[in-house]
This record gives C-alpha cells, sequence and structure tokens, in this order.
C-alpha cells in the first residue's frame, strides 16, 4: 500500500477556546516558581493539569469541556503526559491581545507526541507553537481529601483579602497557624516564629471579607508559609476585580484545600475561524476550577492538642 492511501490516525484531542487569556490566567494561578513541571490528563470531561512539590503541595487545574467551543475526544485511553508549565504559559501568552479576545486551537499529539497550537483568528495568517511533552517521572499521588466530621470545617472569603492575609505574614521560613472558633464564629492566620502577628476575620451579618462559615468545634493546624502562599501567590487580577470568593475547607487530619473560580470569558463577537458546539452556546458559567491541596505540619505533643 502507497504511503498516499495511509490514513492518518486521528489526534487524542483537538479542541478550540475563543479566550486564550482564561487559559493562560488559569494555568498563571498554579505557577508559584521559575520552574515546574506539571502533568495534562485528557478525558472526554475535559482537561486537568497537576502539580505538585516536595509530597506537602498538590494543585489541580480543571478545564471542562464546557469552556471549549469545540472538544472532538477519540483517545480509547485517558492520555497523560508532562509538561512545563512555564513553557506552556509563555506559548499561550504569545496568542494574547490585549483588549481582544483570541481563539486558537490545541491539538494532541503532533507527529513527535507535541502538544499543537495554533491561531484562529485569520484566514490570512496563522501563528503555529509545538510544545515538547515529557513522559511523567510519577504518578500523580491521591491525597484522598476527607472530611473532617460530620459538619464541614469550611470558610469563604474574599480572594482578594485571603491573598492580602497571606501576604502581611510572610516570613522566610515561618508557618501559619489557622484557627476556626464557633463562637464567635471567626478565622484567624497567625504568623508563628516571629513575634505575634495576626490577622482575624470575624463572620456576623455585616460581614464583607468573610462570606460564609462552617465549623462546630474550634480547630487549629498550622501550614508551611511557603506552600501557603502558592495558593494565592498569583491569583490574576480577573478573579480580584470580580470580587470573588475562595473556599478553603479543612479536612481529616489538618489537610487543607483551597478552592478558587477563574473567569474564562466569550469573545464578545463570534469568531467566524472557530466551531461553536451547541453545549458552549448554552453553559451560562464560563470558570475554571482550581484546587490546592496543602499538607499541615506535624504538631509536637504539647498543651495545644491535649
Amino acid at each position: 500500500m502507497s504511503s498516499s492511501a495511509v490514513e492518518p490516525e486521528a489526534a487524542d484531542l483537538v479542541c478550540q477556546l475563543e479566550n486564550v487569556q482564561g487559559m493562560v490566567d488559569s494555568l498563571s494561578a498554579v505557577r508559584w516558581k521559575r520552574h515546574q513541571d506539571a502533568v495534562v490528563e485528557l478525558s472526554e470531561h475535559g482537561i486537568v493539569l497537576i502539580l505538585e512539590e516536595s509530597n506537602c503541595l498538590q494543585a489541580k487545574v480543571y478545564l471542562r469541556k464546557e469552556l471549549f467551543a469545540q472538544y472532538d475526544y477519540n483517545a480509547e485511553e485517558r492520555p497523560r503526559f508532562g509538561v512545563s508549565l512555564g513553557l506552556f504559559v509563555d506559548c499561550l501568552s504569545t496568542f494574547t491581545v490585549p483588549g481582544r479576545a483570541t481563539a486558537i486551537e490545541i491539538r494532541y499529539p503532533g507527529p513527535d507526541m507535541q502538544l499543537l497550537l495554533k491561531s484562529l483568528d485569520s484566514s490570512d495568517a496563522c501563528i503555529y507553537a509545538e510544545i515538547r511533552t515529557i513522559i511523567p517521572d510519577t504518578v500523580s499521588w491521591d491525597y484522598n481529601f476527607e472530611p473532617a466530621g460530620s459538619v464541614p470545617l469550611s470558610f469563604t472569603v474574599k480572594s482578594a483579602a485571603l491573598k492580602e492575609a497571606i501576604d502581611d505574614l510572610e516570613w522566610p521560613g515561618s508557618s501559619i497557624r489557622i484557627n476556626l472558633k464557633p463562637a464567635p464564629p471567626s478565622v484567624s492566620f497567625r504568623g508563628e516564629g516571629h513575634g505575634d502577628l495576626q490577622i482575624d476575620l470575624m463572620y456576623n451579618a455585616n460581614s464583607d471579607l468573610l462570606l460564609d462559615f462552617n465549623c462546630n468545634r474550634p480547630v487549629s493546624h498550622r501550614y508551611k508559609y511557603k506552600f501557603l502562599r502558592a495558593t494565592t501567590s498569583n491569583l490574576p487580577s480577573s478573579v480580584m476585580k470580580e470580587n470573588r470568593g475562595s473556599k478553603l475547607t479543612i479536612g481529616r487530619g489538618g489537610m487543607l484545600k483551597v478552592q478558587h473560580l477563574v473567569p474564562v470569558g466569550r469573545a464578545p463577537f463570534p469568531n467566524p475561524h472557530v466551531i461553536d458546539s451547541a453545549s458552549h452556546q448554552q453553559q451560562p458559567g464560563r470558570i475554571a476550577y482550581i484546587e490546592f491541596f496543602v499538607k499541615p505540619e506535624e504538631e509536637e505533643d504539647d498543651a495545644r492538642n491535649d
């Protein structure tokens, strides 16, 4: 059989996104240092990007298929590959234009297992990018987040206020203690190792920073500052401008889950070069979900834990 008669294999995924800036914002939110390798998992439900550090911190970005104008998934098994997060974000950023929504197509795999990007904004010119992928060294481990009891231990705070509180407590090598108290309902962030700096958030009918609070008993856990700061260090301006809330939940053993919602806006006008699916048109929420899991520091057997 001649080579011209051989059909090329269908890509595992071909998807189109109307506004690449939303994806840049979402991935930048988990970019807490210069060199990071991420694991990308593809499925019929969407794209998940996972990062880990020191077995103490894990971040996940969920890009549901409804966020894409087109999402053609053809893989029999769920593809999984590694990629440099910084390179991925920088490549996506080259497709952005200030003040204007720009559309791209993402395809995987290329002929040499690359991740392929292509601009969709013009029939006269086109920008292409290829990102080399790698085989992940390890399997991302499941943090197995479990509730700490029958009543969830959680609170929702304005994202900007959360970032400001964590930034204000900065001290190299320090730890941050998070205390939840049911009466009066409050959350406190206390910097340990450099004095008595503490930030208190009270929950009441007039609260404008603490939006929701669930706690039926006093809870106190300590977290390494550098890992806690990673959860807010690069929140996009779109989250701040829309006054969105971030939800923090303390699970069994003190595991901390931090959740952010990042808007992924649509183009203000239809793009003639983008295939817009019916499910995409009917999708009301244009949100990427960001989750961080932070392990607590081991506590000493002091009076605090008696």
